[in-house]
């Protein structure tokens, strides 16, 4: 059963009762009744709608069905993901404890903090927007949104967002909102996680952490290294997610290619990454 409630906290997914999975994953049914595919059904509610045992029932009748596979019956369990507002998950009246995640094919236990994260997350303001009102503007690095509204300017032919002043933009895309305590402009969580400062992030985010290795083998550590506690950068999301993707694009190799008298350098692996 702890698949069930790891696989829920996760992205969904299928248990199958009554099949085996080799290791190149095909699956070998081993076989039930109609008589034990009813007790496993009823087993099965019975534990799931338990308070004692399961904080949440998330399934309906629909997604726990028997299936023909190569003339054997299953069980099939359909798990869905449960919504953020219904998360964690958990078993035996103890959340910290009882909290699983699908990892691979494994399940782990989650820690305190992933907990938590997840409690933040059940509210019906997300993370992401919720006004930061304790700062201002001035948290974010100026630079950060310069660079954000050139490059949507140049993808963004004539978008009447490009006359806003940045105050203005930031609100129109979310990275700041307009607070109903003093009706002024503050960073979202969003904004400050995209444009702040990194040592601006850790004051609301303290376990925030960005690192980026290049590895060339199992031998060497790393060979170059993007982290957001340098202090030579801003550390935050977007200028991290610019300066890996120019790294990336410096390495790439450039064939020499001719169309008629020009020089072609772009190549599909520089669109990709783009």
């Amino acid at each position: 059963m702890g698949d069930l409630f790891s696989i829920r906290n996760t992205d969904g997914g299928l248990i199958l009762i009554g099949a085996d999975e080799k290791q190149d994953g095909t699956l070998i049914p081993t076989g039930l009744t109609e008589d034990e595919v009813g007790k496993m059904k009823k087993q099965f509610w019975d534990i799931i709608n338990n308070r004692q045992k399961v904080s949440d029932n998330i399934l309906t009748d629909k997604e726990v069905y028997p299936q023909q596979l190569d003339g054997s019956v299953i069980l099939v369990v359909n798990v869905p993901r449960a919504h953020r507002e219904r998360r964690p998950v958990y078993i035996n009246g103890n959340i910290f404890s009882g909290t699983y995640k699908r990892n691979s094919s494994g399940d782990y236990h989650c820690t305190k903090e992933e907990v938590r994260s997840m409690l933040r997350d059940q509210g019906s303001q997300t993370v992401d927007t919720k006004i930061l009102t304790g700062m201002n503007l001035s948290v974010l690095n100026p630079d950060s949104i310069l660079a954000f509204r050139m490059n949507h300017r140049n993808t963004q032919l004539n978008h009447p967002w490009s006359n806003l002043t940045d105050e203005e933009f930031l609100i129109r895309i979310g990275a700041a909102a307009i607070s109903d305590t003093d009706g002024k402009a503050h960073p979202t969580g969003a904004g400050l996680l995209m444009f702040g400062n990194e040592y601006e992030i850790v004051r609301e985010y303290p376990n925030y952490f960005l690192d980026f290795r290049e590895m060339v083998n199992d031998i060497t550590e790393w060979t170059d290294r993007i982290w957001s506690t340098s202090g030579d950068w801003s550390g935050n999301v977007f200028d991290f997610y610019r300066r890996i993707v120019t790294r990336i694009v410096q390495d790439l190799k450039v064939p020499f290619r001719l169309e008629g008298l020009y020089r072609i350098d772009d190549t599909p692996q520089h669109k990709a990454v783009r």
